[in-house]
């Protein structure tokens, strides 16, 4: 069994939203030739995706090919639209959501939903995860690596996270919203460089700022092997250790302590470093995770996992499917 947590989609087709709300920003598809769309943000070609990134049967396709079992599914970032008005990203979230759970419900042994919420209102986003889980039966959500000029520690987010320790609803972290001028405008940086660092301080931001100690109940997934933190863990660690005054102010818990707390997928495209994750974050906390449908993923799910040698068949099980389930609280036999 392949259970991938973390794949991507979209909706065919969706209002205009330029329209509905009012003011531009926000991402249209522009469905240009037969198997292809535009994602388009005012006026200009932010991505170009094929069919797999909205057609479910598409997709099943493509999973058979590949053997994987189930795809939790989770909007594309740039939709998450922390950036508007809370009552029109909550509409929209609502828009994505009710699609997803529309797919979720007619495939039910391939997909399961993770919604998404309006973050920079926690309150509108603890009632549409209520309803995320209550009505749609979304074990989780996905959020951003940061919510506007709030990283995953403010104390605004307190409450989202009592509710979904309440709910046990699972945290779905992806970076997002990374610099894409100046230093980092070329080379395709934003995403080599810029996501690894946008995970790492999202990790970081929750460690130090306390969040797995007042909320030791939650269940955080982050996304693309950890960024960086499983490799730089002993340095941080360390000059939380020589300069508390700085790293210290609102947790005086070493950060190491927290290894084995959370979860993040496979996702680093190499041996040795996936050897160097699932020994620092664990064994029973590394989840496959793909990126699917996009080029920057795993291309062949699995095949990393599949090709440790050193990995006996234990592991390896655990890593595909059942450290998927722990986290989304869900059993083997629901997709047998």
């Amino acid at each position: 069994m392949k259970i991938d947590i973390h794949s991507h989609i979209l909706p065919k087709e969706w209002p205009d939203l330029e329209k509905r709300y009012g003011y531009g920003g926000w991402v249209q598809l522009d469905h240009h030739c037969k198997g292809q769309a535009r994602m388009m943000k005012d006026g200009k070609v932010f991505r170009v995706i094929q069919e797999n990134c909205w057609d479910p049967e598409v997709r099943i396709k493509e999973m058979d090919l590949s053997g994987v079992t189930v795809q939790v599914l989770s909007t594309v970032p740039v939709m998450f639209s922390y950036w508007a008005k809370p009552q029109d990203t909550l509409d929209l979230s609502q828009i994505l959501n009710n699609d997803l759970a529309a797919t979720v419900k007619k495939y039910p042994k391939r997909f399961i939903g993770l919604g998404t919420l309006p973050l920079q209102a926690p309150d509108l986003a603890v009632k549409e995860m209520h309803r995320c889980v209550n009505e749609l039966g979304f074990p989780g959500v996905q959020i951003g690596s940061h919510v506007n000029e709030w990283d995953l520690n403010a104390p605004e987010l307190y409450d989202f996270y009592a509710a979904a320790e309440q709910l046990n609803c699972c945290l779905f972290v992806h970076p997002w919203d990374m610099q894409l001028d100046g230093r980092m405008s070329k080379y395709w940086f934003p995403w080599l460089i810029g996501m690894p660092a946008e995970t790492t301080m999202a990790i970081c931001s929750m460690i130090m700022g306390g969040i797995f100690e007042k909320f030791p109940k939650l269940k955080v997934c982050f996304a693309h092997g950890g960024g960086a933190f499983p490799y730089t863990v002993g340095r941080i660690s360390h000059g939380f250790n020589v300069r508390p005054d700085l790293c210290a102010v609102d947790n005086k818990v070493d950060p190491r302590k927290y290894l084995g707390s959370f979860y993040t997928d496979s996702l680093v495209h190499d041996s040795g470093a996936l050897r160097l994750l699932t020994s620092v974050i664990g064994e029973d906390k590394v989840i496959l995770g793909t990126d699917y449908p996009f080029p920057l993923g795993e291309l062949e799910p699995g095949k990393l996992i599949d090709s440790m040698e050193d990995f006996d068949h234990k592991l390896k099980d655990k890593l595909k499917a059942g450290n998927a389930l722990e986290f989304l609280g869900l059993s083997r036999k629901q997709f047998e």
